[in-house]
């Protein structure tokens, strides 16, 4: 480390680590940026494709026929000014996939221009610069402004100045000079170039960030809605623990002398039965939402398929025909399936309603052996729909609630211009019993 580093440390404490760390790395930032033969294409648009690539070709092969006639004029015709016109439409082509090197390539040109151009003895001859060589040079900045960093925009704009100036202080013969001409279009196209390659950034920032909220938004859905399944199966599951701790307080007294084994075994059931009534209600606090917490609601037992009938009514109340269709031997199944087929019921008779104003909807329910079909299926809507609020909770929660039984559910349109909801509940092991 220089004295000048320790001094500027001293004075400025981490401001000026900062400044000798940013001084230090100027070397390596202009070799990446300006010292590189990397391949940096320029990508697609949105809309068009790769014609403004064509066009761009295009636009360098006449300004090369024309920069050649004006080679042939002030110069003669020559090899010489056909190779250096070839070139600097070549440029041109270059900056498509590798721009620095094709800016650095067009700016070598420029100097060798000048340097041929310098000799000539008509004092009205533009120079350094011809205008078909500035209008070449511009499309190469303007190409280099799209792809690379603002500050390597920059320096090579600077540059380009630059060898101009150079040129012009070092001139042999009196010239009509276009140094100040050619620098504007020269800045314009810097300043364009590096305006609309911001604009793209923040265009593929604001997309990347739109999916990002859409994919959050999603997962948030799903958690809350897990939330609320869980809520709710803590009612079945306290249900089932309260009902295990009073039989095990009461089975000692239904046998004359129980040995004291039995006693102590449910003794045993009854106290874990307890525990876990307790932790359930600790899981439940953490589940349930402030808002939730207050009213009796939330103490209410859960509805099961019993209450099928109560829900269609309150459908067919609201304007939407619905018809309901049960078959297999109907029967009292598990509070789980019971809870989660009417909950699946439910949130497809509101998305009938809400999607699919004015269709006839049709229930099915399916008792088999070894599970439940649920069928929900609408035709096609009988007026448009009013605009949906955004993501819901419907299809999320119902394949969540499928899913937690072992299950599955499917969804998706009709030929006829519906929607059909199927889901496939697996009963449990007793409830096959009790069937067969």
């Amino acid at each position: 480390m220089s004295k000048v580093d320790l001094v500027i440390e001293g004075a400025w404490g981490d401001r000026g680590r900062q400044l000798v760390a940013a001084v230090r790395g100027v070397p390596r930032a202009v070799r990446e940026g300006l010292l590189t033969v990397a391949r940096d294409p320029l990508p697609r648009s949105a809309w068009t494709g790769r014609l403004p690539h064509f066009h761009v070709l295009l636009l360098a092969v006449l300004l090369g026929w024309a920069n050649a006639n004006s080679f042939a004029r002030v110069l003669g015709t020559s090899a010489a000014g056909l190779l250096l016109a070839a070139l600097q439409s070549g440029a041109v082509a270059l900056a498509l996939s590798r721009p620095v090197p094709a800016w650095w390539l067009s700016t070598a040109l420029l100097c060798a221009v000048a340097v041929m151009r310098d000799d000539v003895s008509d004092p009205n001859v533009l120079w350094p610069w011809s205008i078909e060589g500035i209008a070449l040079h511009t499309l190469v900045l303007l190409l280099l402004a799209l792809r690379v960093r603002l500050w390597v925009t920059a320096v090579a704009l600077a540059i380009t100045i630059g060898t101009g100036a150079v040129h012009t202080a070092l001139a042999t013969h009196p010239h009509n000079l276009v140094v100040e001409r050619g620098s504007v279009y020269f800045a314009a196209a810097a300043v364009v170039g590096a305006a609309l390659r911001f604009s793209r950034a923040s265009r593929t920032r604001l997309v990347e960030q739109e999916q990002l909220t859409t994919e959050e938004r999603a997962r948030r859905t799903l958690l809350e809605e897990r939330q609320r399944i869980a809520r709710e199966l803590h009612d079945v599951v306290a249900h089932h623990m309260s009902v295990i701790s009073i039989q095990a307080q009461v089975a000692p007294h239904l046998v004359q002398d129980p040995p004291d084994e039995l006693k102590e075994n449910l003794a045993g059931i009854r106290q874990n039965a307890v525990e876990a009534l307790t932790e359930l209600r600790r899981v439940l606090g953490v589940l349930r939402s402030e808002d939730d917490t207050a009213g009796a609601a939330r103490h209410a037992p859960q509805p099961g398929l019993d209450r099928l009938d109560e829900l269609v009514a309150n459908v067919r109340a609201a304007g939407q025909a619905v018809e309901v269709d049960r078959s297999g031997r109907v029967r009292p199944l598990g509070p789980g399936v019971e809870l989660s087929a009417f909950r699946i019921v439910q949130e497809a008779l509101s998305n009938a309603m809400r999607h699919a104003p004015g269709a006839d909807v049709r229930v099915a329910l399916a008792y088999g052996t070894a599970a439940l079909t649920v069928r929900v299926v609408n035709t096609a809507p009988a007026r448009p729909a009013p605009p949906s609020r955004g993501a819901g909770h419907g299809l999320p929660g119902m394949r969540e609630r499928a899913a937690m039984l072992g299950g599955d559910l499917a969804d998706g349109p009709t030929p006829e211009g519906g929607y059909e909801i199927v889901a496939e509940l697996p009963l449990p092991t007793a409830t096959k019993d009790d069937d067969a």
